[in-house]
């Protein structure tokens, strides 16, 4: 099969389109033929090795899984002798953890579910990382209520964009932050309020919010904590993502969160049935939909995440596969 593969950390120069082996299942696993994947930060983060503590995981030297991608969406084309839930022909979307820039790709049952009805490919691969980003930071880690004031810093990226409509579909009051050439787009996803970082900076307005939800987090933790209510609650997704930041985030948010009723939390998403078929329904209700800002074929998916790389996506940034 037709693969993005990369054997060396470093710019979007290492990725090579290439012939490499097809995975088979196993006896958890469903085989998908891809038909669109997306791309996320955290695939530029692994393609460079950076910040240098990914390498722990990652492959300390050299990667050890040399196809990028999380997200996916696709057809069954065979299942694993314990799989229940899939079967051949099904039209699925997830996450993979072998890598989804391919034609082919073995995922675990656990991290799929059926596609939505009314989403094509690309849309239902646009949806897992972001989404499920956005869901569980705002409902498991902040613990948002109907009528709560919300704040989205960071509202047009890709969790950004998933975030305003899952708040609003929370029946919360959003607040959007993003830069001029994304305020009608924020407004257009819902958002009651809209604020242009390059204009005002929200954590020094007098303005006060139940829950700060920050997947491009720029501001320090003294910031974030200075813009929340009394009982208000700062979940943290994404940023700068340096050692010494990621540093005085676990280690700060904590003992400033015991020392007072604001809460400090830092997050990172994990894919599972259960959210995946959350955000299904949410997408044939009509109360979510993503922004696609580009699409790319696989081949050009070192261009794709070049793209995305620069920070002025606005939504996802897609790659369709066609073995066609």
């Amino acid at each position: 099969m037709k693969a993005i593969v990369f054997t060396r950390y470093g710019s979007p120069d290492v990725l090579e389109f290439k012939d490499v082996a097809t995975p088979a299942a196993a006896e958890n696993e469903v085989f998908i033929e891809i038909c669109a994947a997306s791309v996320n930060p955290l695939d530029w983060h692994i393609m460079r090795g950076e910040p240098v503590f990914i390498r722990l995981m990652t492959g300390l030297f050299k990667p050890k899984r040399t196809i990028l991608g999380c997200d996916i969406a696709g057809r069954v084309e065979a299942v694993g002798a314990n799989v229940k839930q899939f079967h051949p022909g099904d039209e699925v979307f997830g996450g993979s953890e072998t890598g989804g820039f391919a034609e082919y790709v073995c995922v675990p049952e656990n991290k799929l579910a059926l596609k939505p009805a009314n989403s094509t490919f690309e849309a239902a691969a646009a949806l897992p990382v972001a989404a499920i980003t956005a869901l569980q930071g705002l409902r498991d880690q902040g613990q948002i209520k109907p009528g709560q004031k919300v704040l989205i810093d960071g509202a047009s990226g890709g969790v950004g964009t998933f975030a305003i409509q899952i708040a609003r579909s929370f029946g919360a009051e959003v607040t959007a932050v993003c830069s001029t050439r994304n305020v009608d787009t924020s407004r257009t996803l819902g958002a009651d309020h809209v604020i242009d970082y390059t204009k005002q900076d929200f954590t020094r307005n007098g303005q006060h919010y139940d829950l700060i939800f920050a997947p491009n987090a720029y501001h320090s933790i003294f910031d974030y904590r200075r813009a929340l209510s009394q009982d208000g609650i700062c979940v943290k997704a994404g940023g700068k993502a340096s050692f010494a930041g990621m540093l005085v985030d676990m280690l700060l948010g904590p003992l400033l969160s015991m020392m007072g009723r604001k809460k400090a939390r830092l997050m990172l998403a994990k894919i599972n049935n259960r959210d995946l078929v959350t955000l299904k329904d949410l997408v044939e209700s009509g109360k979510i939909a993503p922004v696609i800002d580009r699409s790319y074929p696989l081949r050009n998916a070192a261009e794709a995440v070049r793209y995305l790389e620069e920070g002025h996506a606005q939504g996802k940034v897609v790659l369709a596969v066609s073995r066609h």
